[in-house]
């Protein structure tokens, strides 16, 4: 069996600038994607263009710069969105837009006020919009994780015919277990079969964010959602070090799948991160904390010098 390679789509520029205090300006924007690409990163989220002249403004410069990722900007399902993300992403070497609307009943009922069939033509019109800007669109259903399944399908054939080539499922709220997630990526997955790729954007309000990430992989997911050091609000997004380490070290239980990821350059992000962000990971941080490789145990330390591999 080959080898299948998992797509890292980091969007610390974007979901991880949303953790509070995590403001960032456009240099250090343009530090931090010179750094992803370092890192080995497939997709770079540098922001979301229409939210303001800066974001617009930083993804832009960060077309020009970076060469081997590539370079997305996120985009509500409206055509305002849609143009501002191709307009700043217009000079990258590689290039892609996300656009996104929800699917859950709640949000469509309570947020949107639209029905199903009027978020399938929103959602259809924002990747034919899109694809006159770029050959790559990701589309996502918000909140996914509470979505039912058969309108998650009825959307994605849709918005594949208009032109999209990965499908996202973000589990928004944190809310999902994953065996959940693991049944619902496969079940995705078994449907789309070869004519989109399955994401994951899991965040960590349980702790989970990695966990699920992990299992959709095992059930077909071959891109995935994540920041440096778990950056992001609320309780943050999967940690990238993390999955990918995982991904890596237990390659005996992930031994048909790798990453384009450069590992040795994992530690150089996270300090460039927490640097720029002044969010430190706690010392406990699993791969980048400064304890992560510490043993502070009598009868642990004893263990580890007797046997140091």
């Amino acid at each position: 069996m080959s080898i299948e390679t998992i797509k890292i789509f980091d969007t610390t520029l974007r979901d991880g600038e949303q953790s509070p205090g995590a403001s960032m300006n456009t240099e250090e924007k343009i530090q931090i994607a010179s750094q992803l690409e370092r890192l080995g990163v497939d997709i770079i989220e540098a922001g979301f263009a229409a939210a303001s002249p800066g974001d617009f403004d930083a993804i832009e410069k960060i077309s020009q710069r970076v060469t081997n990722s590539t370079v997305c900007s996120l985009a509500r399902a409206i055509d305002s969105d849609v143009k501002a993300a191709g307009e700043a992403i217009a000079k990258a070497k590689l290039k892609r837009i996300h656009t996104f609307i929800a699917t859950s009943k709640i949000h469509m009922e309570h947020k949107l006020k639209m029905t199903p069939d009027e978020v399938i033509r929103r959602a259809v019109r924002a990747v034919e919009y899109a694809r006159t800007f770029v050959d790559d669109v990701e589309f996502s259903c918000e909140d996914a994780g509470r979505s039912d399944m058969g309108f998650m399908k009825e959307i994605s054939d849709a918005v594949i015919e208009a032109g999209a080539t990965t499908i996202n499922l973000p589990d928004t709220v944190g809310f999902r277990l994953p065996f959940e997630i693991g049944a619902m990526v496969k079940e995705m997955s078994d449907y789309t079969k070869d004519r989109a790729i399955i994401s994951v954007h899991n965040h960590n309000d349980l702790g989970l964010g990695v966990a699920n990430s992990l299992e959709a992989v095992v059930n077909g997911a071959r891109q995935v959602e994540c920041t440096i050091n778990g950056l992001g609000e609320r309780a943050g997004n999967a940690a990238l070090e993390e999955i990918v380490m995982a991904l890596k070290t237990r390659s005996d239980v992930f031994s048909d799948f790798k990453t384009n990821i450069n590992t040795r350059e994992i530690y150089p992000s996270s300090r460039l991160i927490a640097s720029i962000t002044g969010i430190e990971p706690q010392p406990n941080k699993a791969i980048v904390g400064k304890n992560a490789f510490a043993h502070e145990s009598g009868i642990h330390q004893d263990g580890m010098l007797k046997n140091k591999e």
